[in-house]
């Protein structure tokens, strides 16, 4: 309409994903989905336009593994004690942890990729569906692990029974309860089954 004043040309908007500082992100697109490429018989798919939720960093996992190739397969793999630096605003939050033996621990494999619908794991001889696996590569990379608590020092913990690269965001801990958190008769099938 006449005399109105136009703003600024609209800029196109920007799918983002949780970058190293909580409050920082990155464009999906700069995110390197193929960093690792495509195993013989992988099968990727295309990730949706925009995310659903969001979520804050609540820490750091400092570990001795530089490398994603570097790392154990799965958290009871190592006995290496490895440090969860929690951000200093949610220290009080720690309060009582000190009293429990095993921690849950939710991590963000922020240097997976999110694309692969079936996976072909180079230790197993079989691919398998992303939902069948342990596997960090997800359409959302949240990993978790029971890891003993060693000690709180402050807004550190010492743990063992991790498998990340060092430098891992952190997204929650939560004490492990052996009464509901086990089941013992559990199966995979597939995996009591694999070819080794």
């Amino acid at each position: 309409m006449k005399g109105e004043v136009e703003g600024p040309p609209k800029q196109p908007q920007r799918l983002l994903a949780a970058a190293p500082c909580a409050c920082e992100f990155a464009p999906v697109s700069e995110i390197d989905q193929g960093a690792y490429g495509l195993r013989e018989g992988e099968v990727a798919v295309e990730l949706p336009e925009r995310f659903d939720a969001s979520l804050y960093y609540i820490g750091r996992i400092r570990t001795p593994w530089k490398r994603r190739e570097d790392c154990p397969k799965n958290p009871r793999e190592s006995d290496a004690e490895c440090t969860i630096a929690l951000d200093p605003r949610w220290t009080a939050g720690l309060s009582g942890l000190e009293t429990v033996s095993h921690v849950v621990v939710l991590y963000w494999m922020n240097r997976a990729r999110r694309d692969l619908v079936l996976q072909a794991p180079h230790h197993y001889a079989e691919r398998r569906g992303t939902f069948a696996l342990r596997s960090p590569v997800r359409p959302n990379p949240i990993a978790v692990s029971v890891a003993r608590l060693v000690r709180i020092d402050g807004n550190n913990l010492s743990v063992v029974g991790l498998d990340c690269v060092d430098d891992t965001p952190l997204l929650d801990l939560k004490p492990y309860f052996a009464s509901t958190d086990s089941i013992p008769d559990a199966a995979v099938g597939w995996h009591a089954g694999r070819d080794r």
